[in-house]
């Protein structure tokens, strides 16, 4: 059983590593050609591509239908099994794919109109090219986290995120405005599909049966529903932007709140995929479950939490940095979020993993509703008073989501709340007082130079502090050695 689990555990790091490699090389480059291309392109253009990710995205949560998360969750009796599951699943994704195109084509100018775009319909039929491209790999994609297989995924990613600098940019340069942002997300998806497919060990072949349908509808219309209160939450706040303001502040908002979602992602997203593979097959083990989950909270709290104090704390050069002069506007933004995300991260996202590997996506469903009854009348009520008014309420709103989450995982998974919060003191305290010394550095002098040099400072009196904990010591020198 040792041998068991420490095979495991090898195959866990490698994930971890490869995905770690995988996100950084894109949340990297990502930012370098969000950098770029905002030096370019006004607020304006983003508020419009804005708008028509908005309705790519909740197009897309249908092509996939939940299929993707069932497919690294469920435990199959053997490969056959799993294959045919596979090209059901495939399959129907592929025809969700096209209907949905075929009837945003057809209700492309109402949708415009509702999302705050009128006269953008053919945009975004145009656009929404991307669902039958998505559908042919998310299948793929599932296959390979389940075999914990992050290295291929790496090198697949590595193509996808290197052509804004052959597309999107040069477009720009040549004034498509945010055209140049769409076909560059085009070109990305169909570099994804393509690769994915050909380097898949898994074909598509011609097979369907209605009762496995009916099998993986009985998890993925939870996690479908899941996945739409979710996109509701990611998009109130830009849907009434776009309806009561103008796209000079959408494009402001999202590109803002999009480049700290970036940079958490830097962490994040290399670890939350292999937290969800690794709880999914240690469903059936509650100790090991609850090892791996407050393992993988402590060690992203270790970045997170330093993460959203230091962007809050110098907003300004984040910005000055991130998106250039005349992004100045978005500082206060960028701050805000950038702080509040910190938190929701550490307490809210992980524990929507924890419901999903356990099966049970109706309890991240019943967070996101019990969240968005407050969210919903918050943004509405606000936007009222201005977009600064909007953007303070929304951001901080998102505690309340995290208090929803707590009290899930306190009574329906039974997890101990205090150790939850105690897991990640350390560097909670940790961050928390190189913030206030943060502050007080800032107030001495100011200038780009002093900012860089008291960021340094900042840097070194947090990771002295953890060091100090002699839990965090010890996973420190397992990261640096690792």
């Amino acid at each position: 059983m040792n041998a068991i689990n420490n095979n495991f555990q090898v195959q866990v790091a490698s994930a971890a590593k490869w995905s770690a490699i995988t996100q950084a090389a894109a949340k990297i480059v990502t930012p370098v050609t969000s950098m770029v291309l905002a030096r370019i392109l006004a607020p304006e253009a983003f508020g419009v591509v804005a708008t028509v990710t908005m309705i790519v995205s909740f197009a897309e949560m249908f092509t996939d239908a939940g299929f993707q998360k069932y497919l690294v969750q469920h435990e199959f009796k053997d490969e056959d099994e799993k294959y045919k599951n596979t090209n059901v699943a495939f399959w129907t994704n592929l025809g969700i794919a096209f209907f949905l195109w075929a009837i945003i084509a057809i209700f492309c100018e109402p949708l415009a109109t509702l999302v705050g775009n009128k006269g953008l319909g053919e945009v975004i039929t145009i656009a929404c090219i991307q669902l039958p491209l998505t559908s042919f790999s998310s299948i793929q994609m599932a296959l390979y986290r389940r075999e914990f297989d992050f290295k291929t995924l790496f090198l697949v990613r590595v193509t996808t995120i290197l052509i804004p600098f052959f597309v999107t940019i040069p477009l720009a340069l040549y004034g498509f405005s945010y055209w140049a942002l769409i076909i560059g997300l085009i070109c990305g998806q169909f570099s994804n599909a393509t690769i994915l497919t050909i380097k898949s060990r898994w074909k598509p072949k011609w097979f369907y049966n209605v009762g496995i349908l009916k099998e993986m509808l009985s998890f993925s219309i939870w996690s479908l529903i899941e996945a739409i209160s979710i996109w509701f939450t990611v998009w109130i706040d830009a849907f009434i932007i776009g309806s009561a303001l103008n796209e000079y502040y959408l494009g402001l908002y999202k590109t803002s709140t999009s480049m700290v979602n970036s940079l958490m992602a830097l962490i994040t997203a290399s670890t939350l995929p292999v937290l969800f593979s690794a709880l999914s097959r240690l469903q059936n083990d509650s100790k090991q479950f609850n090892l791996m989950y407050f393992k993988i909270q402590r060690l992203i709290s270790i970045f997170v939490f330093p993460l959203g104090i230091g962007v809050y704390l110098y907003s300004d050069l984040a910005t000055q940095i991130l998106l250039g002069n005349q992004w100045s506007e978005a500082s206060d933004v960028i701050g805000i979020w950038a702080l509040t995300s910190a938190i929701t991260i550490i307490f809210g996202y992980l524990c929507s993993e924890v419901y999903r590997a356990k099966g049970k996506p109706k309890l991240s469903f019943l967070a996101q509703v019990l969240h968005l009854v407050v969210l919903v009348p918050v943004c509405i009520i606000s936007s009222k008073y201005g977009f600064w008014t909007l953007v303070y309420a929304r951001s901080w709103i998102r505690m309340q989501s995290v208090l929803v989450d707590f009290i899930l995982m306190k009574f329906a998974m039974g997890f101990p709340i205090f150790k939850t919060l105690g897991n990640v003191f350390p560097t909670a305290i940790s961050a928390t007082a190189m913030g206030i010394i943060g502050f007080h550095l800032r107030q001495l002098k100011e200038g780009m130079i002093w900012s860089f040099v008291s960021l340094i400072i900042c840097m070194a009196i947090y990771f002295g502090l953890l060091y100090l904990f002699p839990k965090m010591r010890k996973e420190m020198t397992g990261i640096l050695k690792g």
